[in-house]
Order: C-alpha cells, then structure tokens, then sequence
C-alpha cells in the first residue's frame, strides 16, 4: 500500500514535468516567434517568416510530445477503460495535429 502510494507520488511528478515542459516549450516557442516577428517588422533585419513559423511550429510539436507523456504517465495510475478511450482520443488528435504542423513546415513555402 505504501509502494503504490510512493508510486502514484512519483508518476505525478513526472506527469507534472512534462506537462510543464511541453508548456514551457510552447511559451518558449511562441516568445521567440514574437522576437522574430520583430526583427523583421521594426527593426527590419534579414529573417524570414518561414523560419519564424517553422521554429514554431517545431516547438508546438516538441510540446505537444511532452503532454502526451504526461497522459500516459496519468492513465497509468487510473487505468479504466474511460481514461483509456480518452487517452486514445488525445493521443489520435494531438498525433494528427502534429503530423499536419510538421508536414506544412517540411512540405510548404509559406513566404
């Protein structure tokens, strides 16, 4: 009972973790594209908008990795097959989410 318990403490933190860094990477990704933004409107130095998005993008993806760690670490600890079917919904959207974001970096001139 103590081992479980000590257990469920432990997957919770990491669960946290990883939810703060896929956060983290998000804010982080997103200050940068504002940096960026800046650098070409305002001070008018030679970057371009598909650099900008692609960092984005790839930081979003990158995140959104982490949050989906975070879930299965969560569905670990309550294995029903209501968080079961919940995980696979979250996993599914968000795998489809960044499939498109990293095919739209890899695969479009968005200048």
């Amino acid at each position: 009972m103590i081992l479980d318990s000590f257990n469920g403490l432990i997957i919770n933190a990491f669960s946290s973790l990883f939810n703060v860094v896929g956060s983290l990477l998000i804010i982080y990704g997103g200050l940068r594209s504002m940096s960026g933004v800046i650098l070409i409107e305002i001070l008018k130095k030679n970057y371009s908008y598909q650099q900008v998005r692609k960092e984005l993008t790839n930081k979003i993806v990158f995140g959104l990795e982490f949050f989906i760690a975070a879930d299965v670490l969560e569905t670990v600890l309550y294995p029903s097959q209501e968080e079961l079917l919940l995980l696979g919904t979250v996993v599914l959207i968000r795998t489809i989410l960044g499939y498109f974001l990293s095919k739209e970096v890899s695969e479009y001139k968005l200048d």
